[in-house]
């Protein structure tokens, strides 16, 4: 009688063998349909009958096949488990090979689902200077988006805001390449973990949008963005770089944008040529949504879906989301006509199943209840929420010292339509909402002030329309006041649009919420003239997504604070500054224009720009500005950000003073707290190149480093440069470190200088 042998396992599923011998041996396993559907998303509502995952519907919409990822949820904990396992027990029980799929989801402050930790919105994250906060956030994040199954965050972005009408600029770190690359790399190291393998409280991260998206034409979303290649790569890369090359990224997603006529969805030189062949990305392109087929209905470069995704996947794109437009059944017929290779179908299935490999997915795709009990929102990532908001908000003017208030004044105003209410930004679930754990500006000051402290409450207007209603209550609060606090700012989409109970109409900010203006929106200036006219002392508050231009205010309000949208404990923080329990230290990372018409604004522009050219050429005193619109500089400056101490600079060395062509050099300076309360100075480093064969920046940041000192406490601080910080692309295109005087500058406000030579 013949022995019955026992079936082997198959090699992939051998946790013990390297993760190239596995992604071959399943690859090989693989028919060419199966190979497809890895190329594509799904979602999982249509896959629920009520909110549980349907086994029937799971079968009709994938068979014994699966699925390269789907979308999550974005629900409370208990029905996101339910459904991530449901559907991943189908997969690894159900279909022919058993391949998890990636469950993805929003991670950009917080993972986007209810009840989870919403932390500052990334515009504040950058305003810390702090990328170690950064990391921490990130960390937190991914523990929480882990635990209910989630393994890849949509996130960060790394575009930079170079146009402030571009309804994205609250989802970047700012407007600069090397502070963008900082947080790039604290943002997917925290997320990521240290890598290669990913383990069970880390994510994929997707580093987006790929690149130049920020700068789009009339600040318009999805418009084309004007450059060439050397602003290409000393402006819009160097973020992607270093978290590709430095962080380790493990996907990337492509800008909907065109550079120089070409999609960046269908970009050779993108996807294939830089990042691959020069950075030695290991990961995979995951598109962006319906970006694909916008190279038929929007670029018109495809005449049909078919050949949209032709492109795409012979530029280097390896999975389509979030439905089939141009891959499925399109790219299957593609290949079996010969018109697609199938060696390309291969190469993009081989770099997804080695990312869920390093994943960890076939071991474990399931997600935790009891982890995410104990780790969603919990005690301690509410505390780092409120750190951040502190690290974050940002003291733009404080004339008289009006600033810190006592918490036992008689009686102060809260005035504004953010004032009552928690705006927490794009990219979080609920937005604006009145859930109970999160804190208003108003709650916060109540909470902070003494019990004898009178604390009256109005609204004054909406955030937008023309409505004046409720002027006359809040000046009349203001009034009987010894101080007014008004919060303007504005809303973002969130999670699918204006949540149900919000008195807005519309978004003021977020992706597709471009402006013509830069105007605080509505009625809230005239709000802010007429709760100045009563002779009430009055601070300012700004929440919201983008920098307002806002003279008349720089001018006439003697204090004005950037909160952004500060996350769940924002309330808390503003009141912590407010009151002057913490000491103010953000920095703005955006630089702040006097007037839509005097963009752009950034602070590392060429020489020629923001009106020197008189100057420049007669020598007199005069410039060539806007006719009725001088100065052309910005309202508030890049780097810009007051505390309730001072701070001196002195001592400031270069070492050498002449350095070899691939040497390096040191700067030390010393920062002393000269005034009387304990504070954080952000010490930042510029570099000017005083004459070039090409046009380079004034001023270009090249480090920075935050630094907390004590009242009298002096601190001696060192930076290294080396030959990169130096460089430029010559007019051949060759990155070359020319002989020459380089200015160091290095301060807060305002810096001092020395020069080193090459």
């Amino acid at each position: 009688m013949r022995r019955k042998t026992k079936r082997s396992r198959p090699a992939y599923l051998d946790a013990s063998l390297d993760v190239e011998a596995r992604v071959r041996d399943l690859l090989a396993r693989m028919t060419l349909e199966e190979k497809i559907r890895q190329m594509t998303m799904g979602a999982m509502q249509p896959l629920l009958e009520g909110k549980r995952i349907s086994p029937e519907l799971m079968k009709k919409h994938f068979g014994n096949m699966g699925i390269g990822c789907l979308q999550d949820l974005r629900d409370e904990p208990k029905v996101n488990i339910e459904a991530v396992n449901a559907a991943q027990r189908y997969f690894v029980e159900k279909t022919r090979l058993g391949i998890p799929a990636m469950v993805i989801s929003e991670c950009l402050h917080g993972h986007v689902s209810g009840d989870a930790t919403v932390f500052p919105q990334a515009i504040a994250l950058g305003s810390t200077w702090n990328p170690a906060l950064v990391k921490k956030m990130a960390q937190c994040a991914a523990k929480e988006a882990r635990a209910v199954g989630v393994a890849q965050a949509l996130a960060p972005d790394l575009d930079l805001a170079r146009d402030p009408r571009w309804g994205r600029v609250e989802e970047t770190y700012g407007e600069d390449p090397y502070l963008g690359s900082r947080m790039a790399v604290a943002y997917v190291t925290g997320m990521q973990g240290e890598g290669p393998a990913i383990d069970q409280e880390h994510l994929v991260c997707t580093p987006k949008h790929y690149a130049a998206h920020g700068s789009p034409e009339g600040g318009l979303n999805l418009a084309p963005v004007a450059g060439g290649m050397r602003e290409l790569r000393t402006v819009y890369l160097p973020p992607f770089k270093a978290a590709v090359t430095e962080a380790g990224a493990l996907s990337i997603m492509p800008a909907y944008s065109e550079y120089e006529g070409v999609p960046a969805s269908a970009s050779k030189l993108l996807l294939t040529r830089i990042l691959r062949e020069e950075w030695g990305f290991k990961g995979y392109v995951f598109s962006d949504y319906g970006a694909i087929e916008l190279l038929h209905s929007l670029h018109k470069t495809a005449a049909t879906r078919e050949e949209a995704g032709k492109q795409a996947v012979e530029a280097g794109m390896d999975l389509e989301a979030p439905h089939v437009f141009a891959f499925g059944e399109h790219l299957l017929g593609l290949v079996r006509k010969g018109e697609v290779a199938e060696e390309l179908i291969n190469r993009a299935v081989t770099r997804i199943l080695r990312v869920k490999f390093l994943a960890g997915l076939f071991e474990n795709p399931y997600a935790d209840p009891q982890k995410a009990a104990r780790v969603i929102n919990c005690p301690e990532h509410r505390r780092l929420a409120r750190q951040i908001a502190q690290e974050a908000i940002i003291l733009l003017k404080n004339e008289g010292k009006l600033l810190p208030l006592k918490p036992d004044i008689r009686s102060i105003a809260v005035i504004g339509p953010n004032a009552d209410f928690v705006q927490l930004g794009d990219y979080s679930k609920p937005n604006c909402t009145p859930k109970s754990n999160v804190v208003s500006p108003l709650n916060g000051i109540r909470r902070a002030v003494s019990k004898g402290t009178q604390v009256r409450y109005a609204r004054g207007c909406e955030l937008a329309g023309s409505l004046t209603a409720g002027f006359e209550e809040a000046i009349e609060a203001a009034r009987e006041s010894d101080v007014a606090v008004v919060v303007i700012g504005g809303t973002s989409t969130g999670d699918g649009g204006i949540c149900e109970g919000s008195p807005e109409p519309i978004a003021t900010c977020g992706e597709g919420y471009d402006r013509a203006d830069l105007n605080p929106p509505g009625m809230q200036e005239d709000l802010v003239r007429a709760i100045h006219a009563t002779g009430t002392p009055t601070i300012v508050v700004m929440v919201h997504g983008r920098p307002y231009s806002i003279p008349w205010m720089a001018e006439n309000i003697p204090a004005i604070i950037e909160a952004w949208y500060p996350g769940d404990e924002g309330g808390t923080a503003l009141a912590d500054i407010l009151f002057g329990k913490v000491n103010p230290s953000g920095r703005l990372t955006v630089s702040v224009p006097r007037s839509v018409g005097h963009l752009p604004a950034f602070y590392n522009h060429k020489p020629s720009a923001q009106g020197n050219h008189r100057r420049a050429v007669w020598g007199d005193k005069s410039t060539w500005n806007y006719v009725f619109a001088s100065p052309t500089t910005p309202l508030f400056e890049f780097g810009h950000g007051l505390s309730y101490t001072t701070f001196r600079y002195t001592n400031l060395r270069v070492s050498p003073g002449r350095i070899l062509p691939g040497a390096r050099v040191t700067v030390t300076v010393d920062v002393q707290n000269t005034g009387k309360v304990a504070g954080k100075e952000v010490v930042q480093l510029y570099v000017n190149d005083v004459a070039s064969s090409v046009t380079t920046p004034v001023e270009a940041l090249k480090r920075f480093e935050k630094v907390s000192l004590s009242p009298g406490q002096r601190k001696t601080v060192t930076f290294e440069l080396g030959p990169d910080d130096l460089a430029l692309l010559d007019e051949n295109m060759n990155w070359v470190v020319e002989p020459g005087e380089f200015e160091v500058m290095v301060g807060g406000k305002k810096k001092a200088f020395k020069v080193v030579r090459a």
